[in-house]
């Protein structure tokens, strides 16, 4: 190999032969050191010989390397060499080490990233988000305000990665609530966040669960040993001479304008038995079947995924009342129609809308029940506390717990509700509700028992 001794002109002006695929320029001040010269490229090399075999190093672009850094690193590599080292090892070496450590600061990076975007925030957000997909709106508004309230105000709890989050952070949370004396809100805040805590470690490997829970990286609920909380059952119904007062208080007896609409779908919800008021509300005109006075409401309570059919076989006065709102609701469709120069559309009109275009909200009806509590004086009570006492007073008629369950919409389930039990209960649940009109019609008259009604039995099994 002939050598002469490298320049800076020399290596810039060396290229290799056309018919040759690379050529070599030694340098003769320092053995092994090369330029070497391909199509398109120009590199120093260093070749040497370790335990009497040829070993050929790249050591960079001549672009990128001076020629006194390259013959450094020349005599570097020889040196090692001499000493029985090979150098192409110790570059593998710092090339691992090089890359252990890029990859290091990456999961450093994403260990951070994840830590600011997968806070327990986040997951209360995510779990929210998830329960308004599935339908389930009252839920997801209660959930929310729960975290809104009690979990949101603790930022430095809120913002600390769900996976992190112990338990013994999740009890302060629950334990400030309690301590304010709301036993029941530290209830269901416990349950809320045990629940959301499960659906994203159940996440991974149900198919049914929202892929955007899986980056959590939940693989424990911290809730689990904090112990639940027993919501206290409620006792609380109405007298009749109580119920008395509710009606006429709802009926403004007198009043030619007759019940507002709050007050018409408080009237109703008793009249049917004590129905659920944010599923009486979510009716629409379409749900009321007039041959057979039988209106159908959509049972989303629980954890079904899909709203359960109800249907109640209304008796005279319920079934007039609903007739009445259709009538309302069609009427006010036709004048708007008229007004905007358009075609009715009947598709799709709410039962109860005060402008007919969005369904009334459940607490406008709530605190309506509340002013008229208040009106009536006494011990306060909700709608919780009026459904209670109407299946109190079915009892007391003889209604039958199966019936009542079917006409309250209770959590029909099991393997025998689920899938062997398909009777309809309609001819139960009319007559239970026509006992229930006669009732109320019997109280309202101050009567202790109308004449026309009829206990009736267990139903057979």
């Amino acid at each position: 190999m002939p050598r002469i001794k490298l320049t800076a002109g020399r290596v810039r002006d060396f290229d290799r032969p056309t018919d040759r695929s690379q050529a070599f320029l030694w340098d003769a001040e320092v053995p092994g050191l090369a330029v070497r010269a391909t199509a398109g490229a120009k590199a120093y090399i260093f070749q040497g010989k370790l335990s009497g075999k040829d070993l050929r190093i790249t050591i960079g672009d001549v672009r990128a390397w001076s020629l006194d850094d390259a013959r450094v690193e020349a005599r570097r590599l020889q040196t090692e060499i001499d000493q029985g080292n090979d150098p192409r090892e110790q570059k593998r070496e710092r090339i691992a080490a090089v890359e252990a450590k890029r990859a290091a600061a990456e999961a450093a990076k994403a260990e951070s990233d994840r830590r600011a975007r997968y806070t327990l925030r986040a997951l209360c957000d995510a779990y929210v988000a998830r329960l308004e997909k599935a339908g389930k709106a009252k839920s997801a508004a209660s959930t929310r305000s729960a975290f809104k309230c009690h979990v949101f105000p603790h930022a430095e709890i809120a913002n600390t990665p769900a996976r992190a989050v112990t338990a013994h952070q999740i009890a302060a949370l629950v334990r400030k609530v309690r301590e304010a004396g709301k036993e029941r809100a530290a209830g269901v805040l416990r349950s809320y966040l045990s629940a959301a805590f499960n659906t994203a470690k159940r996440a991974p490997f149900d198919s049914a669960l929202p892929a955007d829970l899986i980056p959590f990286g939940i693989e424990h609920n911290p809730v689990d040993v904090i112990p639940a909380i027993a919501v206290q059952r409620g006792e609380r119904t109405l007298s009749v001479g109580e119920l008395r007062a509710y009606i006429g208080h709802l009926l403004r007896i007198g009043h030619e304008t007759g019940p507002e609409l709050a007050d018409t779908a408080l009237l109703l919800a008793l009249y049917s038995g004590g129905q659920r008021m944010a599923q009486l509300l979510r009716a629409k005109v379409s749900d009321f079947d007039q041959d057979t006075a039988t209106l159908r409401l959509w049972d989303g309570k629980g954890k079904r995924t899909q709203p359960r059919e109800h249907l109640l076989p209304l008796a005279p006065h319920a079934a007039g009342m609903v007739a009445a709102l259709v009538g309302h609701a069609k009427d006010r469709e036709q004048a708007r129609a008229k007004q905007e120069g358009r075609a009715p559309d009947m598709a799709g009109l709410w039962l109860f809308s005060t402008h007919g275009r969005v369904a009334m909200n459940p607490e406008t009806v709530s605190n309506r029940a509340a002013e008229v509590c208040a009106g009536i004086g006494g011990e306060p009570f909700n709608l919780r506390d009026i459904r209670r006492t109407v299946e109190t007073m079915l009892a007391a008629l003889g209604i039958s717990k199966d019936t009542r369950a079917q006409l309250l919409s209770h959590g029909i389930s099991g393997v025998q509700a689920a899938h062997y039990d398909r009777h309809a209960y309609t001819d139960e649940k009319r007559a239970a509700l026509v006992a229930w009109e006669a009732r109320l019609e019997a109280i309202r008259q101050s009567e202790r028992t109308p004449s026309n009604v009829v206990r009736l039995g267990q139903r057979a099994a």
